[in-house]
């Protein structure tokens, strides 16, 4: 079978996913501490500077069926300017390669693909809060992202109550390999409001809000049947709530996200996590997360009376996918993170996390039919220094 080249954001597109690289590095910057829950302290220009290289391995696959695999070594740097400043940056090289299905589970079709991604944030640390101005790239061979990020912190004098707000805007290029379509685009803006509040000495909750409009092509050109609408706008919140528990010294943290958008995908995330501290530097931390989504409004079922061919859409439909990610289904994932300090300043990691989508796991029932379920496995080794 002859091989193609299909982009990565193509793929990933019809998810209803976490926020994209440049809002992430925003809302990574305003996360809840993973510490002492004693205070919630405006942002401070860390000491130190710190390198880091991870590398992620991914494979899915369906009965029968391996499909895509991706490896991805990572670096990233932070460090101080001056006495107010700090600079922070990460470069990927994701390298992908398997199969993907041309419409629902289905005719799977090799590709491969290799994507380089940078990232860079300028941070300015002031007594009550913090400004970062960030930019990104990111380059596939049939699709090109760039963006810019701007975001800000401002807490109270008692330091309980730190509000943030973040802005992204992105401009997309797609050039897809097999020529149905060329020179598309697509353009984002997204914002996010955000607190978080110190409740007790053990108890910290954080909640943030955003908005994203986006206009130009998601349609996926490498699958069959495949029109979307030109806009898509989507809302989401998200409440995290740490709580430390003093028996073991560690601290649990769970999480919930909300995501509607105008597909009118409705998305529910439910995470929970345990960090815990052990002799000798070490740190485990266990987790578990559930997924459910309600397919798009122009989503068209799989019909077993057509196979193996994919169902014609209804008469006179505008828009209309076979894509299984725009699908209704659930997912249930289980993963482990093993932490280890070293002396003078390293630190090494391993995380392996499983996951498994099926129709019948979507919350309340009703999922899609006649999908093959979907796995997932991911490792990923990290190793950083400060200094």
């Amino acid at each position: 079978m002859k091989q193609k080249t299909k982009s990565a954001r193509h793929r990933c597109q019809g998810i209803a996913p976490s926020a994209p690289l440049g809002l992430g590095m925003v809302l990574a910057a305003l996360a809840l501490p993973l510490g002492n829950l004693a205070q919630a302290q405006a942002q401070a220009q860390p000491e130190y500077a710190q390198i880091g290289f991870k590398y992620l391995g991914y494979q899915d696959s369906q009965p029968g069926q391996e499909r895509i695999k991706v490896t991805a070594p990572a670096f990233s740097l932070m460090t101080p300017v001056g006495r107010q400043w700090s600079v922070a940056g990460n470069v990927v090289v994701d390298s992908i390669s398997g199969a993907s299905p041309a419409y629902h589970t289905q005719a799977l079709t090799s590709m491969v693909d290799e994507r380089r991604a940078v990232d860079i944030a300028l941070t300015r640390y002031f007594e009550e809060g913090t400004i970062t101005l960030g930019g990104y790239f990111s380059q596939e061979a049939d699709y090109v992202s760039r963006g810019i990020t701007l975001g800000g912190t401002y807490s109270t004098e008692d330091k309980n109550t730190t509000w943030n707000a973040g802005l992204n805007l992105s401009h997309d290029s797609i050039n897809p390999s097999n020529r149905i379509t060329a020179d598309e685009t697509k353009d984002t803006q997204e914002i996010s409001l955000g607190v978080t509040q110190v409740l007790t000495q053990r108890d910290i909750m954080q909640a943030i809000a955003g908005l994203s409009h986006g206009v130009g092509y998601y349609s996926d050109p490498y699958k069959i049947f495949d029109k979307r609408p030109n806009q898509r706008d989507h809302t989401t919140f998200l409440l995290r709530w740490n709580h430390h528990i003093d028996a073991t010294g560690g601290t649990s943290r769970l999480s919930y996200r909300y995501y509607k958008d105008s597909f009118d995908i409705l998305a529910h995330t439910l995470t929970a996590e345990y960090v815990q501290p052990l002799p000798d530097g070490w740190t485990l931390t266990p987790q578990v997360r559930l997924y459910s989504q309600s397919a798009a409004r122009f989503y068209v079922d799989f019909n077993p009376d057509w196979a193996p061919f994919p169902a014609n859409p209804p008469p006179g439909a505008q828009h209309y996918s076979e894509d299984q990610r725009l699908s209704a289904y659930g997912a249930r994932s289980m993963g482990i993170k093993v932490a280890k300090q070293l002396g003078e300043g390293w630190q090494v990691d391993l995380k392996y996390d499983s996951y498994t989508q099926k129709a019948e796991y979507k919350f309340g029932g009703g999922g899609s039919p006649y999908l093959d379920p979907l796995t997932m496995v991911t490792y990923q080794v990290g190793v950083s220094k400060r200094f």
